[in-house]
């Protein structure tokens, strides 16, 4: 079979990818060299992609509570339901909270319906959580939503700066290009409270005080004044000054304020001043660190405001780029998935909504903004709302204070969930769900951070009755009497409305225009290759805005969060390399599960002993909102004060790592982004009685203790398990079959392996006291041939332990990088690479990489 170019599923970045078909539910993946925006590399998660096309926890049917029904009746029901509470209640007591996981096609039908035909602008999308202050500020300063670069400006820019954004991590594809110009001679300044794995390889990090960015960039710009950086000229063609706007920069702005009040060493921060002076070529990446804050707009803008009056933007190797962290968050935006947007870059100005009224013949038009996700939840839990259609996302888990947003769909008269994955912490408050295609198969277009258009193909067939999301809304539209403006055949038709309304009457005063794909066919829709919206803009100095001119806006540090008695940490929180939001794709990946098997807690050393916790212990994150167990890891990284936790755990997954349930529902004033990244916390070690895990094939139920992450592992699952007292009734998860046993009463140890046919079924280990060994060898006996060996964990004599995985795509352990170091003396990434292959696909491992051989030279010279 032939490779299909499509689009990979996870971030941003947009990377192509040649997907060739393998059996009925098997996909061989490798990076697109033709797409312009990876060149054919991929990350680890793109690379492994091919393990998550199969049907396991798929919801293949349509169901009505709990019994299985048609689509006739659902979706019935669905168009019933939602005309009777807008008939009763107003078109506002209805909402859609949709998803950057949504193909554009898909997007735009949903905001049609909600916003031309039920009336009401109550339709709101993950990428909220997400990337909504850098969309507010880019209308603050450039009068549209418009990222001013693209990916070949990194490949020309002398200096990175990287705010708020792990980009080895989280963007690795990005991040080579980025590191590949470094190795070239550029220089990399990251600002990150934490010291991350990209940290570790700028030539300087800022480790600034979470939430003084403004501060920051306000000293840089008034330094850059002082030193006569500003580009006079450009400001006055092509940029508006507000009248006070250099009074209210310079004030608290000199070297040593703004050193106090970012709680950096003066010398760092003039370090920082003075590459920016001396590399006119630079680009500022920035990410969730910006955006999620409560004041993210102010500081988008002035990240924003440095470029404009430093005259770098418009300019080759010179933009601030906002990098999106979802394949389509862009898309989204787009088609005015946002509640406070209307489709195609339009607000909801009078003439705006006019003029959409006209495309679409819309009979009940909306004509002011929706309800924001917190406020959309919120007003779910007041009742305001009655009826709610979640798309492709998982609120229960990503909203802020998420128990709270549990009880307000608990409540809710009508839900309805349409998803890929049967069972999610979101669907089990459903009244209706609806089977929806996923990856692989489901077809339309994607948009990434550099505004490049992009093919998702389909390769697979659509299993059991899932259908694409595109046809799911349409569906339930002509359902609720409006089947003339929602008959659509195919994803071509809907992409070509969607490019005729972003020319609609558009004479050039909205930068998102598609007037070459208004007349697309079906053939070449099929066809279609990357492509760029926007072309180089701001070249020319000129912007969306009435007058042509961006804005400087002017912003001021706020005050900043200081511990509180009884909440005395800060909590920060983030994602992990080799998972994906709430996992329920990266989760049914055996390689990728392994990288980060269980949601940890990061804290400084000095707090960890100041409060009585222990390396690889277990502790309770509390806040005001709730609280959460994590598995505790020591980590220089982190300042004093402050915790890190993963985002991705569910209740699918463990009875610990919630880390939803911890932030508050607080949001920017201007973009209603919540602020996800400094939330008052406190920290306490949990007692254990006992300690231990459980492997087994296929699947197993959840352990019913303190402590249970479930991880996929080749040939079955691992639960590692903890808890308070005695160990309950494990033995109740064993399957049946000759069981071997053995105890070590003085350290309160018991290990169990469950043969069938003699072969390893099932293996537990418990102790109170005692060691626990290495899974791994453990993990390759699951479905073999095994005796009584399997107790010990090990074979017998000597064998190679690798150590934790460090290059998941080559499968190299720790301490196999660490002796072919010390034996071959290696002394740089490329050698490793050569040795091993280890760093030399995605990258993302570069810096544990570089890290070890540091770590080995110093006990070298040690």
């Amino acid at each position: 079979m032939d490779a299909v170019r499509t689009t990979c599923a996870y971030c941003g970045v947009g990377c192509g990818i040649l997907a060739t078909r393998t059996g009925e539910r098997s996909v061989a993946i490798k990076g697109d060299p033709e797409h312009p925006a990876n060149h054919g590399r991929l990350c680890s998660k793109g690379t492994h992609l091919g393990e998550t096309v199969g049907l396991e926890g798929r919801l293949l049917h349509p169901m009505i509570g709990k019994k299985r029904a048609s689509w006739d009746k659902a979706l019935d029901l669905v168009a019933k339901r939602f005309r009777q509470t807008i008939a009763e209640h107003g078109p506002d007591s209805v909402a859609f909270y949709v998803s950057g996981q949504l193909l554009t096609e898909d997007y735009y039908v949903a905001n049609k319906l909600m916003k031309g035909f039920i009336g009401s602008a109550n339709i709101d999308t993950n990428s909220r959580l997400c990337m909504s202050s850098a969309v507010a500020g880019h209308n603050r300063a450039f009068g549209e939503d418009v990222v001013p670069a693209s990916y070949e400006d990194l490949d020309s820019a002398d200096l990175f700066v990287l705010v708020g954004s792990n980009t080895a991590w989280c963007h690795p594809v990005v991040y080579q290009r980025i590191r590949a110009r470094c190795d070239a001679g550029a220089k990399l300044v990251v600002i990150d409270p934490r010291r991350t794995e990209t940290a570790d390889e700028a030539d300087l990090h800022l480790p600034i005080r979470p939430g003084s960015d403004v501060a920051l960039m306000n000293g840089l710009l008034a330094h850059c004044r002082t030193n006569g950086l500003i580009d006079e000229s450009f400001l006055a063609r092509s940029v508006s000054v507000p009248e006070d706007f250099w009074d209210k920069v310079g004030e608290g702005s000199d070297l040593w304020s703004v050193a106090k009040a970012c709680d950096l060493p003066p010398a760092d921060l003039r370090r920082f001043f003075e590459l920016f002076a001396a590399h006119p070529r630079t680009v500022t990446l920035f990410s969730q660190g910006v955006n999620q804050a409560l004041r993210g707009t102010d500081q988008v803008n002035a990240i924003v405001n440095v470029h404009l009056a430093t005259g770098r933007i418009g300019k080759k190797g010179a933009a601030p780029f906002s990098i999106t962290g979802q394949p389509n968050a862009m898309g989204g935006r787009e088609v005015g998935g946002l509640a406070s947007t209307l489709a195609a870059h339009m607000d909801f100005a009078a003439d705006n909504v006019a003029r959409v009224e006209r495309f679409w013949a819309a009979p009940n038009m909306a004509c002011k903004p929706g309800l924001k996700a917190v406020d959309l939840f919120r007003a779910v839990g007041e009742g305001r709302i009655k009826a709610l259609w979640v798309m492709a996302t998982n609120p229960a888990v990503s909203m802020p204070d998420a128990g709270r947003v549990r009880e307000a769909l608990a409540a809710c008269p009508f839900v309805v969930v349409s998803d890929v994955i049967a069972e999610t912490d979101t669907s089990k408050f459903a009244h209706v769900r609806l089977p929806a295609a996923a990856w692989g198969e489901k077809d339309g277009t994607v948009t990434n951070s550099e505004r490049r258009v992009s093919r998702q193909r389909a390769l697979l067939d659509l299993p059991g009755e899932a259908m694409p999301d595109w046809w799911i809304v349409a569906n339930v539209a002509r359902r609720m009497g409006w089947r003339t403006a929602f008959a659509y055949d195919r994803p071509a038709e809907i992409f070509r409305e969607h490019a005729r309304l972003s020319t609609y009457q558009n004479d050039g005063a909205r930068l998102f225009a598609l007037p070459g794909q208004a007349a697309i066919g079906n053939e070449a829709y099929d066809k279609l290759a990357p492509f760029r919206w926007g072309g180089e803009p701001f070249a020319e100095g000129r912007f969306p805005t009435p007058d042509g001119k961006a804005r400087l806006v002017p912003v001021q540090q706020g005050p900043l969060h200081e511990p509180l008695p009884k909440w005395p940490m800060t909590l920060n929180t983030g994602r992990y390399r080799d998972h994906w939001h709430t996992m329920t794709r990266t989760g049914l990946s055996p390689k990728l599960a392994r990288h980060r098997d269980e949601p940890l807690v990061e804290v400084h050393p000095d707090d960890a002993a100041e409060l009585g916790l222990t390396d690889r212990g277990l502790a309770r994150v509390s806040t005001p909102q709730g609280e959460s167990v994590f598995r505790v890891t020591f980590s220089t990284g982190q300042r004093r004060g402050e915790l890190f936790t993963p985002i991705h755990w569910t209740d699918q997954q463990a009875t610990g790592g919630r880390t939803g349930l911890l932030p508050r529902p607080l949001v920017d004033p201007h973009s209603g982004q919540p602020g996800f990244k400094a939330t008052p916390a406190a920290i306490a070690p949990v007692a254990l009685g006992w300690r231990g895990f459980l492997l087994a094939t296929g699947e197993a139920k959840r352990p019913d203790c303190l402590w249970a992450t479930r991880v996929r592992v080749p040939g079955g699952v691992l639960y590692e398990l903890a808890g308070e007292g005695e160990p309950g009734q494990l033995d109740a998860l064993l399957p049946k079959g000759e069981r071997v046993e053995a105890f070590d009463r003085a350290r309160g140890s018991r290990r169990v392996a469950v043969l069938q046919d003699g072969k390893l079924a099932a293996a537990l280990f418990v102790t109170r006291e005692g060691l626990l060994p290495s899974r791994d060898w453990l993990i390759a006996q699951i479905g073999e041939a095994a005796g009584p060996a399997v107790l010990a964990g090990a074979p017998p004599g000597a064998r190679e332990d690798r150590g934790p995985i460090v290059c998941l795509c080559f499968d190299v352990g720790l301490k196999t990088i660490v002796q072919a170091v010390a034996s071959q003396q290696l002394t740089s990434v490329e050698a490793v690479g050569a040795a091993l292959s280890a760093g030399t696909n995605c990258g993302s491992c570069r810096p544990a990489i570089r890290r070890l051989i540091e770590e080995s030279r110093s006990a070298v010279n040690g």
